[in-house]
């Protein structure tokens, strides 16, 4: 399974254009499957739960250069560990997140990246802005200023055809040309986090800078 690992991030990378970040999505995986990959090149791994995150990281400290990125549905009450443990938080999902995780940030000393997560159509399984509610937001995300905001998240309803996947996606990077037009001070879009096993393909036909990839790279998880 191990040499496996290596040969299919091998091949999805020399797939992706040299501008899309890799981002290996380890929930569920064992430490060596993360150590594998890291062997295979990957720097960037996605862990959505805080705890799981907490003990994997606790065990990989000999790995220099790791980034950690949360992808998952974020409480506010753990809004500090979340900036404890992770560089980047792909999945604020509300203004009084961003506020709280602006308001954490000074304290513990760090600025971290994010992204806002957005839902291009209705879903109500997904957590997100709509289109509507983040376009009100973005003064007072502006004022957030601990908070270096590089762009947007974005996850397809389940069952859609890749027509409506790639709906998705372009809308999606339509929206960040459109919030970059507006000319923030605190708010940048240059990052896309979509794309994910079923789908990246079609995220970075549609601009995506980050991929979100899991199931292609290590299996079905358990």
């Amino acid at each position: 399974m191990i040499s496996s690992i290596s040969e299919r991030i091998t091949q999805i990378r020399a797939s992706l254009p040299p501008s899309v970040r890799l981002i290996a999505v380890t929930k569920q995986m064992p430490t060596e499957v993360i150590r594998a990959a890291y062997a295979a090149g990957i720097r960037d791994f996605g862990e959505n739960r805080i705890q799981e995150a907490a003990t994997k990281q606790g065990e990989l400290q000999d790995l220099p250069g790791i980034t950690w990125h949360f992808i998952g549905h974020l409480q506010t009450n753990k809004a500090k560990k979340a900036l404890e443990q992770f560089d980047w938080i792909h999945s604020v999902d509300n203004l009084k997140l961003a506020q709280r995780l602006d308001q954490l940030a000074p304290q513990l000393g760090v600025n971290p990246q994010v992204c806002l997560q957005v839902k291009i159509l209705p879903d109500p399984n997904k957590s997100g802005w709509t289109v509507p509610e983040l376009l009100a937001d973005l003064p007072a995300l502006n004022q957030c200023k601990s908070l270096q905001i590089q762009g947007l998240m974005t996850i397809p309803p389940f069952g859609l055809n890749d027509a409506e996947i790639f709906y998705v996606f372009n809308s999606t990077q339509k929206l960040a040309k459109e919030i970059t037009e507006q000319d923030w001070s605190h708010i940048k879009m240059e990052q896309l986090s979509m794309g994910m096993s079923g789908d990246y393909q079609l995220a970075v036909q549609a601009g995506a800078t980050m991929v979100r990839l899991g199931t292609i790279l290590f299996g079905k998880r358990t």
